[in-house]
Parts: C-alpha cells; sequence; structure tokens
C-alpha cells in the first residue's frame, strides 16, 4: 500500500505533466479532471484518484470546485495545483 504523502507527491508531478500556467496566475498548474482521469499514466499509478485528490485538498495542495469529483459528470472540473 502507498503512502498518501507519497501519492500526493506524484500528484503534484502528473498535474504539472498534464497541466498548462494558470491563465489568471493563481496556483502553479491547471488541469481538467476528465484529462487525469483518460490519462494511461495516471490510471496507471492512482489506484484511488478520488481519495487521493481528497487528500491533497485537506492538504491545501490542490483545489477544486466540489467536495469528490466523479468521471463524466465531472471532466470539465478544473484541478488547480496550489504549490510546486
Amino acid at each position: 500500500m502507498v503512502n498518501i504523502d507519497e501519492e500526493v507527491e506524484l500528484l503534484k508531478v502528473e498535474i504539472k505533466r498534464l497541466g498548462e500556467k494558470p491563465a489568471d496566475g493563481k496556483g502553479v498548474a491547471v488541469v481538467k479532471f476528465g484529462k487525469i482521469v483518460k490519462d494511461d499514466r495516471c490510471s496507471n499509478i492512482f489506484e484511488a484518484l478520488n481519495g487521493t485528490l481528497r487528500a491533497a485538498k485537506r492538504k491545501g495542495v490542490v483545489t477544486f470546485e466540489g467536495q469528490m469529483l466523479l468521471q463524466g459528470a465531472h471532466d470539465d472540473v478544473d484541478v488547480i495545483l496550489l504549490q510546486e
């Protein structure tokens, strides 16, 4: 079982890889949730992506609208990386 802190660090790397610099300058990188979910590398790394995202949000590493993101329904929601 992977440590949640390690998964959050991996999530940061993947958001930077898949994302772009936010147009408004808020945060390090921004990526649509659907892009993370549909990415082969991410699907192989994260067994429980939602759990990792929620943990990262609680730690102030990322932010997104809502409490939990669901594939399909929330594919267009921005996941914003707040720290390097």
